[in-house]
Protein backbone atom coordinates (compact mmCIF):
# COMPACT_ATOMS: atom_id res chain seq x y z
CA UNK A 1 0.00 0.00 0.00
CA UNK A 2 1.17 3.53 -1.22
CA UNK A 3 2.20 5.71 2.35
CA UNK A 4 1.95 2.75 4.45
CA UNK A 5 5.46 2.11 6.82
CA UNK A 6 5.42 -1.75 7.29
CA UNK A 7 7.21 -2.46 10.49
CA UNK A 8 8.87 -6.07 10.50
CA UNK A 9 9.56 -6.26 13.94
CA UNK A 10 7.88 -8.36 16.77
CA UNK A 11 5.78 -5.16 17.71
CA UNK A 12 4.23 -2.71 17.53
CA UNK A 13 2.55 -4.61 14.81
CA UNK A 14 0.51 -3.39 11.92
CA UNK A 15 -2.50 -3.22 12.18
CA UNK A 16 -5.12 -4.39 9.01
CA UNK A 17 -6.75 -1.43 7.28
CA UNK A 18 -10.57 -2.90 7.84
CA UNK A 19 -9.52 -3.47 12.22
CA UNK A 20 -8.17 0.25 11.61
CA UNK A 21 -11.12 2.00 9.77
CA UNK A 22 -13.72 -0.05 12.86
CA UNK A 23 -11.57 1.89 15.65
CA UNK A 24 -12.30 5.45 13.78
CA UNK A 25 -15.10 6.13 16.10
CA UNK A 26 -15.04 9.41 18.53
CA UNK A 27 -13.31 9.29 21.67
CA UNK A 28 -15.04 7.93 24.72
CA UNK A 29 -15.56 10.21 27.28
CA UNK A 30 -13.35 8.79 30.58
CA UNK A 31 -15.01 10.91 32.91
CA UNK A 32 -18.82 10.32 31.72
CA UNK A 33 -20.84 8.11 34.20
CA UNK A 34 -21.66 5.57 31.36
CA UNK A 35 -17.66 5.03 31.01
CA UNK A 36 -16.91 1.99 34.03
CA UNK A 37 -19.85 0.16 32.00
CA UNK A 38 -17.44 0.27 28.75
CA UNK A 39 -14.49 -0.42 30.64
CA UNK A 40 -14.68 -2.58 33.78
CA UNK A 41 -16.04 -5.67 31.67
CA UNK A 42 -12.26 -5.61 29.81
CA UNK A 43 -10.90 -6.46 33.27
CA UNK A 44 -12.51 -9.80 33.18
CA UNK A 45 -12.18 -10.39 29.53
CA UNK A 46 -8.19 -9.95 29.43
CA UNK A 47 -7.93 -12.24 32.32
CA UNK A 48 -9.04 -14.99 30.10
CA UNK A 49 -6.52 -13.65 27.37
CA UNK A 50 -4.08 -14.37 29.73
CA UNK A 51 -5.54 -17.26 31.33
CA UNK A 52 -5.06 -15.59 34.63
CA UNK A 53 -7.45 -17.10 37.20
CA UNK A 54 -6.63 -15.48 40.61
CA UNK A 55 -4.13 -12.42 39.52
CA UNK A 56 -5.17 -8.40 38.94
CA UNK A 57 -5.28 -6.95 35.51
CA UNK A 58 -3.81 -3.68 34.98
CA UNK A 59 -4.89 -1.57 31.52
CA UNK A 60 -2.32 1.18 31.31
CA UNK A 61 -2.23 3.89 29.03
CA UNK A 62 1.13 4.41 27.10
CA UNK A 63 4.05 2.17 25.98
CA UNK A 64 5.50 -0.64 27.96
CA UNK A 65 8.01 2.07 29.01
CA UNK A 66 5.91 4.32 30.34
CA UNK A 67 4.31 1.16 32.26
CA UNK A 68 7.99 0.30 33.65
CA UNK A 69 8.78 4.24 34.48
CA UNK A 70 5.46 4.18 36.43
CA UNK A 71 6.35 0.81 37.90
CA UNK A 72 10.00 2.06 38.69
CA UNK A 73 9.23 5.63 40.31
CA UNK A 74 5.74 4.89 42.37
CA UNK A 75 7.76 1.33 43.91
CA UNK A 76 11.58 2.68 44.70
CA UNK A 77 13.25 6.35 45.27
CA UNK A 78 16.33 7.82 43.99
CA UNK A 79 19.41 6.08 45.68
CA UNK A 80 17.84 2.60 46.35
CA UNK A 81 19.75 0.31 45.14
CA UNK A 82 18.56 -2.23 42.52
CA UNK A 83 19.85 -5.52 41.26
CA UNK A 84 19.14 -6.04 37.50
CA UNK A 85 21.21 -7.81 35.02
CA UNK A 86 22.12 -6.75 31.19
CA UNK A 87 21.78 -9.68 28.21
CA UNK A 88 19.87 -7.79 25.15
CA UNK A 89 18.08 -5.10 23.87
CA UNK A 90 15.23 -4.60 26.95
CA UNK A 91 17.05 -5.20 29.73
CA UNK A 92 20.01 -2.76 28.77
CA UNK A 93 16.94 -0.08 28.03
CA UNK A 94 15.67 -1.45 32.09
CA UNK A 95 19.53 -0.51 33.38
CA UNK A 96 19.46 2.65 31.37
CA UNK A 97 16.10 3.29 32.93
CA UNK A 98 16.85 2.88 36.41
CA UNK A 99 20.63 4.95 36.23
CA UNK A 100 18.97 7.86 35.32
CA UNK A 101 15.78 7.54 37.70
CA UNK A 102 18.45 7.72 40.33
CA UNK A 103 18.77 4.32 41.03
CA UNK A 104 22.07 2.44 42.51
CA UNK A 105 22.05 -0.08 39.90
CA UNK A 106 24.11 -3.69 40.62
CA UNK A 107 23.99 -4.68 37.19
CA UNK A 108 25.50 -7.78 36.06
CA UNK A 109 26.29 -7.83 32.38
CA UNK A 110 26.04 -11.36 30.93
CA UNK A 111 26.55 -12.30 27.00
CA UNK A 112 24.02 -11.52 24.66
CA UNK A 113 21.02 -14.30 24.42
CA UNK A 114 21.91 -15.86 27.89
CA UNK A 115 18.76 -14.48 30.19
CA UNK A 116 18.54 -13.82 33.73
CA UNK A 117 22.25 -15.49 35.62
CA UNK A 118 20.10 -16.96 38.30
CA UNK A 119 23.01 -18.25 39.83
CA UNK A 120 24.88 -15.11 39.77
CA UNK A 121 21.20 -13.59 41.61
CA UNK A 122 21.09 -15.88 44.24
CA UNK A 123 25.08 -14.96 44.87
CA UNK A 124 24.34 -11.38 45.00
CA UNK A 125 21.44 -11.47 47.22
CA UNK A 126 23.70 -13.49 49.69
CA UNK A 127 26.10 -11.57 49.73
CA UNK A 128 23.78 -8.42 50.63
CA UNK A 129 23.74 -9.16 53.97
CA UNK A 130 22.46 -5.12 55.24
CA UNK A 131 19.73 -5.76 52.77
CA UNK A 132 20.65 -2.53 50.44
CA UNK A 133 19.37 -4.26 47.31
CA UNK A 134 15.13 -2.85 47.41
CA UNK A 135 13.98 -4.32 43.83
CA UNK A 136 15.25 -7.63 41.42
CA UNK A 137 14.80 -6.90 38.05
CA UNK A 138 13.66 -9.78 35.54
CA UNK A 139 13.57 -9.10 32.01
CA UNK A 140 11.12 -12.12 31.22
CA UNK A 141 11.53 -11.81 27.44
CA UNK A 142 14.20 -10.56 25.40
CA UNK A 143 12.75 -9.90 21.64
CA UNK A 144 15.84 -9.07 19.84
CA UNK A 145 17.84 -12.06 21.25
CA UNK A 146 15.24 -14.48 21.16
CA UNK A 147 15.61 -15.13 24.86
CA UNK A 148 12.72 -16.15 27.60
CA UNK A 149 14.33 -16.11 30.72
CA UNK A 150 13.10 -18.02 34.18
CA UNK A 151 10.34 -15.68 36.07
CA UNK A 152 9.35 -18.76 38.60
CA UNK A 153 13.54 -19.69 39.08
CA UNK A 154 13.96 -15.70 39.81
CA UNK A 155 11.01 -15.79 42.17
CA UNK A 156 13.25 -18.99 43.64
CA UNK A 157 15.96 -17.45 43.96
CA UNK A 158 14.39 -14.32 46.14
Amino acid sequence: MAGFTHLFIPGPTNIPEQVRQAMNLPMEDMRASSFPDLTLPLFEDIKKVFKNETGRVFIYPSSGTGAWESAMTNVLSPGDRVLMSRFGQFSHLWVDMAERLGFEVDVIDCEWGTGVPLELYAERLQADKAHRIKAVFCTQNETATGVTSDVAGCRAVL
